[in-house]
């Protein structure tokens, strides 16, 4: 993997991440490619990554054993046709394009392209990120082993069995980050308006966001039975866990995210329809 060719096409904050990630996993920086249409971009990356740059799509392409298409979902076949004609038979392709199912890159590419597509989320920009990949029938193993490597780096990487259920991951791990920053936005108002300094209950509150998700990652245990190991009987902690309950919220978390997933069908239908 070391020794792997590794091309993006696009050098914004998600491939940033995913290059600065390769790095510090002990990835060859002479093995890594990017290219994009802003100089500054590429100076940076050169500079701080030691990785070679280009603006030109094709030289990355021709450099590489798998292709990385960092690009905006709104770009995407543009630059997909463009390289089309330079690619290696069977040379991996991975998209991280929010809404560009594996079908509409394979009418813009080749029909038999290897495509692995991936949701990444924003924590991927802090190396914690949480990225889904699907694979289409002409992955291999190898490849498979490959994609899954490169999103390591930023993070943990699952596999999905239907590409569909990357509608799902969207709701839940996609749009997830705003979900707490919501939630402790919220929390954030309610401990200045008891009297606590803004300062003070930021950090509180981030701490404590931390504090649980470590927590959570660490034990075998659920979130229901954590939360009520930390709940005790007639004590404040169950006085606002039964508030949140009286107030529906299950129910409104559940309708947020069927939103979420209907909203990510739609974006998707409404790119391939362009």
């Amino acid at each position: 993997m070391k020794t792997t060719k590794i091309g993006f096409i696009g050098g914004g904050n998600m491939a940033a991440s995913l290059l600065k990630g390769l790095v510090a996993s002990g990835h060859d920086p002479n093995q890594l490619w990017a290219s994009d249409i802003n100089a500054e971009t590429l100076s940076a990356l050169s500079s701080s990554l030691g990785i070679h740059v280009s603006h030109n799509n094709s030289e990355v392409i021709q450099s590489a054993d798998v292709v990385v298409l960092a690009v905006k979902p709104q770009v995407l076949q543009e630059v997909a046709k463009e390289i089309c004609p330079c690619l290696h038979e069977r040379q991996l392709v991975v998209s991280i394009a929010a809404g560009i199912t594996t079908a509409s890159l394979r009418n813009w590419l080749y029909p038999n392209t290897p495509i692995v597509r991936c949701m990444p989320n924003t924590p991927a920009l802090v190396l914690t990120g949480a990225t889904a990949l699907y694979a289409n029938e002409y992955v291999t193993d190898a490849q498979r082993d490959l994609a899954e490597t490169i999103m390591r780096a930023v993070g943990i990487a699952l596999w999905v069995d239907e590409e569909s259920q990357l509608d799902a991951v969207t709701a839940v791990s996609g749009s997830g980050p705003a979900y707490f920053f919501l939630l402790m936005e919220a929390m954030e108002k309610t401990a200045v308006d008891l009297g606590l300094q803004p300062e003070v209950a930021r950090l509180l509150i981030q701490q404590t966001a931390l504090g649980a998700a470590k927590i959570a990652l660490e034990s075998p245990e659920s979130p229901a039975q954590l939360r009520k190991r930390v709940t005790s009987p007639g004590g404040t902690t169950q006085q606002a866990i039964e508030t949140f309950e009286r107030g529906g919220f299950a129910d409104l978390v559940n309708d947020a995210l069927q939103a979420a997933k209907n909203r990510s069908i739609e974006m998707s239908k409404q790119m391939e329809a362009h």
